[in-house]
């Protein structure tokens, strides 16, 4: 991450400026979201794959990265913007509201890894969400081609390609392939390395 200013900013600060949603809000300071074209492809591509699911079986709400959580007691003053993010629809009867925020934490939240992301910032993102309620998380690796499943009662795991994403009780039903999700290999295509930046995590 690279914070931008000093200055303290609050919530409504950032929902008012035109180029907000470039942006989260760790402590009151703003930190702009770097993304890569295959960190954005795939994010996408989760999305898409997680709200086809949610839709048809009636389960809940499914967002992209555009909306904000503001919803860490611990942290006021923190926005965060998770790449794929759930709503169970028993937590959410009335749908999506026309306020600029979402109050409550999501069920499920995901990120994508981008090369610029250092593991400690991702991973403290994954710790606020585990701490604001949200029951699963899934940090998305291109590069690696692989997946950290992050659970509230503290345990990491990491699968890698070919094994398949879950959404446990949290989406029942749901699995996705971490090859759906990533670009087809080619003959070319060198094979990945797991980033140097992520701590070795038993399975």
């Amino acid at each position: 991450m690279h914070v931008v200013a000093e200055k303290t900013y609050t919530p409504q600060d950032l929902l008012s400026m035109p180029d907000g949603k470039d942006f989260e809000l760790v402590d009151g300071q703003l930190v702009e979201r770097k993304m890569s074209q295959l960190s954005s492809w795939v994010g996408g591509r989760l999305y898409r794959t997680v709200d086809a699911y949610v839709d048809e079986n009636s389960l809940g709400w499914a967002w992209h990265a555009d909306l904000g959580f503001d919803c860490f007691p611990q942290h006021p003053g923190s926005v965060r913007r998770p790449d794929v993010a759930f709503i169970r629809i028993e937590r959410m009867p009335e749908g999506p509201s026309s306020e600029g925020y979402a109050h409550i934490p999501p069920d499920l939240a995901a990120e994508v890894i981008s090369p610029n992301d250092l593991w400690h910032d991702v991973m403290s993102k994954v710790q606020e969400y585990l701490e604001a309620g949200v029951k699963l998380v899934w940090v998305v690796d291109p590069e690696s081609r692989s997946a950290f499943i992050c659970r509230a009662d503290g345990s990491i795991r990491r699968i890698p390609e070919p094994e398949e994403l879950s959404g446990e009780d949290v989406i029942p039903g749901f699995r996705c392939p971490l090859s759906s999700i990533f670009p087809k290999k080619t003959e070319q295509e060198p094979k990945a390395q797991p980033q140097a930046a992520a701590p070795p995590i038993s399975e």
